[in-house]
């Protein structure tokens, strides 16, 4: 996550630049304000949402908590991506994974309740 850079986000087509809005908690933020800084961005027209290591620091609940308040923001059709500690509390809530492949690519992975199940 720290690798991708926030200016440089590209529409589809790889032609047009779009808005990128980043996601960090900061020391001492606590559930309350961190919902809010999600209030904030789902308020902002950033195409491109990058969420890193948001839930850093609170119990299960609370990042499932502050990982099910994201799942809005990605269906105002803006691309969320989340890097996390808890990854099976953010795969709870995906509707796909990235995942590396061995020549270092990302192979993008749909999600459903049925991959889920198996």
């Amino acid at each position: 996550m720290t690798a991708l850079d926030d200016d440089s986000g590209r529409c589809a087509s790889g032609h047009a630049s779009v808005r990128v809005h980043r996601l960090a908690a900061r020391a001492g933020e606590d559930v309350v304000d961190r919902l809010e800084a999600i209030d904030a961005v789902a308020a902002q027209d950033a195409t491109i949402v990058l969420v890193d290591r948001f839930t850093d620091g609170l119990a299960a609940p609370e990042r499932r908590r502050l990982l099910a308040a994201l799942r809005p923001v990605a269906t105002a059709g803006r691309a969320v991506l989340v890097d996390d500690a808890d990854p099976v509390a953010a795969l709870a809530v995906a509707d796909g994974a990235l995942r590396a492949d061995p020549a270092g690519g990302l192979v993008h992975e749909p999600l459903g309740a049925d991959l889920l199940a198996s």
